[in-house]
Order: structure tokens, then sequence, then C-alpha cells
């Protein structure tokens, strides 16, 4: 419900005239009550009980029952985010996202129970999410491992989360704030949280993270569910270059060229001349029949 809601939020409030919602179906083939009722706080128009790759390739090509759409957003599954992969130029898309990502920049004033607490919220996602830390403190790196240890004993997801740090957690140990700060930016994690005394001295120097987290409580699951941005955030490093989804993933821009004597006065010989350096005589003839006689 929580992703549903942070992309057809932003849709509804970019204008979209008709959002769809394709959710597998629950027991009895129907939605699950939870994401009905998320539907309709959304202000979602239809919805179509079909999930996993055969949902993207409906969507994106259209059904006997299934509307052809213009954009599909969200994230998913590997099945899903291949399915939009693939299907990219034949449907418009918000990204590729997942697995799920976290990187912790922590000083030694960092509480270690709140890091591990974190690094496991992220865990236990998938099998294939990534979690970090990174510090300057190694009594602090070294509580952190205990703690995450200790918190993984009762956590209801603890095989996913156990399958997830065994092969993508680290705890990286950095001499200053400067090699935290080229690490993360090179990594471009999807969430990046501070637990810093001076977060202020990080956040200008920070470029490419798709959610950064800060503030005295800072937890990157006030981001995934209620503080307003949408969680939908580029992973695998692709913050260095794309952004969280927003209202301008539904907006789109259409230019409006108008060509008078003037303008033809001006500009003509330029686009004549460019066009003869590319050899496309045509448009440069296209261009010069419309200027005027050189003798005016």
């Amino acid at each position: 419900p929580a992703s549903l809601l942070m992309t057809a939020i932003p849709a509804r409030v970019a204008g979209v005239g008709e959002v769809i919602l394709a959710t597998p179906p629950g027991p009895e083939g129907l939605p699950s009550p939870i994401m009905m009722a998320a539907a309709a706080i959304a202000g979602v128009d239809r919805v179509f009980t079909v999930g996993g790759a055969q949902a993207i390739a409906a969507l994106a090509f259209g059904t006997e029952s299934v509307p052809r759409v213009d954009k599909i957003c969200g994230p998913g599954n590997i099945y899903v985010m291949s399915a939009k992969k693939l299907l990219y130029g034949i449907v418009g898309i918000d990204g590729l996202y997942g697995p799920s990502e976290v990187l912790i920049i922590a000083d030694d004033r960092a509480d270690p129970a709140n890091c591990a607490a974190d690094l496991l919220a992220q865990a236990e996602h998938d099998a294939l999410s990534t979690a970090i830390l990174v510090t300057t403190s190694s009594e602090l790196a070294e509580k952190v491992d205990a703690e995450v240890t200790r918190q993984l004993t009762d956590l209801p997801r603890r095989q996913i989360a156990t399958e997830s740090l065994d092969s993508n957690g680290i705890i990286a140990l950095v001499s200053s704030r400067n090699d935290a700060i080229t690490l993360a930016n090179a990594y471009a994690p999807e969430h990046l949280l501070l637990m810093v005394a001076d977060p202020a001295a990080y956040l200008d120097r920070l470029t490419a993270a798709g959610c950064i987290i800060t503030g005295d409580r800072a937890t990157v699951a006030i981001g995934d569910y209620v503080a307003g941005p949408s969680h939908v955030l580029p992973t695998g490093g692709t913050a260095r270059f794309g952004s969280p989804l927003n209202i301008t993933d539904f907006m789109k821009i259409t230019n409006v060229v108008t060509v008078d004597g003037a303008t033809i006065e001006e500009l003509g010989p330029a686009a004549a001349t460019l066009a003869e350096t590319e050899g496309l005589d045509g448009h440069a003839r296209a261009v010069r029949r419309r200027q005027p006689p050189a003798d005016k």
C-alpha cells in the first residue's frame, strides 16, 4: 500500500487523467482490502488483479480487458524490473528500482542499537538487499556488529535478513569524514542515513543519494512511509544521475516554435549553413526559400 500511495498520489498531483493499478490477486482472486483502501485514498480509477511481468506486458501492449497505458511506474521484483526494462520505448517507465539499499554514515556518538536496527530494516526486504555502515569509529563498528547479531534473534524475517547481510552486509571502517563522504558518493545509495553529530557538515558535499535522512531520531522507515517525498528511489548507483519519483515524472514538455519574417531573416542563414554542412540540402532549401530576397 505504501508504494501504491507514493506512485499514484504524485500522478494525481501532476494532473494525470487516468490512473490504473495492477496488483496481484489474493486467495479469493480479488485485490487485498488494504490495497483497495490505498487505491481509494490515492484516487485510482481502475484496478486490475494481475501482477508480475505479465502485468507489465498487458499494460504496455494492451489486451482485450487491460488498456494500453502511456507510462508504468512503481517498484517490483526482478521479473517486474526486467519487463519494464525490455518494454521501455514501447511504454514510458519511471525507472528501474531495487533491491533496497541503505548506507549509514555514523560517528562515535551514534547509538549502536539504532544503527543496527536500520541496517536490519533494509536487510529484511530481500536477500539481495544491501545494508552498509561507514564509520570512523572502530568501537562503534564492533558494537553495531554485536547489536545486529542480538537483534536478529527475534526478527520475524531473520532468515531473509541473514541472507542479505551474509551476501551484501558491510561495515566499513574509514579514517576520516572525507573518506566517508567519498565512499557514499561513489556508491550512490538509495537511502543515506546520517547518524552524526554535525550532519550539516556533510550535506553540501553529498552529491549522489536517493534520499538523505538526518536528525537526532533519524530512521529510514519514516521516509519509507510518512515523511512526504516518495520512497520510490533510484538504486544500484543510479542516484548518480537519477532522482526520486516525483510529480515531474508524470509531466512532459512540448516545444512550440513560431517562425515569422523577422525570425527567418535573423536565424535562417545559420540554419541553412548548418544544414549544408551536414549534407542535408533539402533542409537548407526549405529555409532559403522562406528568406526574403537578397536585395531587400
